[in-house]
């Protein structure tokens, strides 16, 4: 299963950008991010068979093992794509909300949204270690 990460934004050259690039290259599954400005551009079309989660501020709060578990469990359902949308400065309206089939969020702070892509590059490479049974994560 492919991971996407799009993001509002541009991160360009910045201690997050290299922050994200460190987990990324470290995750073993096929994984592409898009960016788009922070106002305007398209988000690319799902995939069949995709699944989207977005980071919202009203999404659930989930482990790193209920997040490797929603992964694992779409993976072993023949999922294709995982999407993960992170919004601007206005994050998603109730429409967008509407469309998605998981909304998370990375506690009750707010996060810049830079920060949330570097949080959710690192959530991603624990998930995905954890599915593979490297002691990356420890529990406890």
């Amino acid at each position: 299963m492919r991971l996407h990460i799009i993001a509002r934004g541009k991160i360009g050259r910045s201690p997050e950008a290299e922050l994200v690039q460190r987990y990324v290259k470290r995750i073993q599954w096929p994984l592409a991010i898009t960016e788009l400005p922070d106002r305007g551009g398209t988000v690319p079309p799902p995939v069949q068979g995709s699944r989207t989660v977005m980071l919202d501020e009203l999404g659930k709060q989930m482990t790193s093992i209920d997040i490797a578990q929603a992964l694992g469990r779409w993976r072993d359902d023949g999922v294709r794509e995982t999407r993960f949308l992170i919004g601007a400065a206005d994050g998603f309206d109730d429409a967008e909300r509407e469309g998605a089939d998981l909304l998370i969020a990375f506690g009750k702070a707010t996060w810049p949204h830079l920060m949330a892509r570097a949080m959710l590059a690192e959530q991603l490479y624990r998930a995905t270690s954890i599915l593979a049974g490297h002691p990356y994560h420890r529990e406890g």
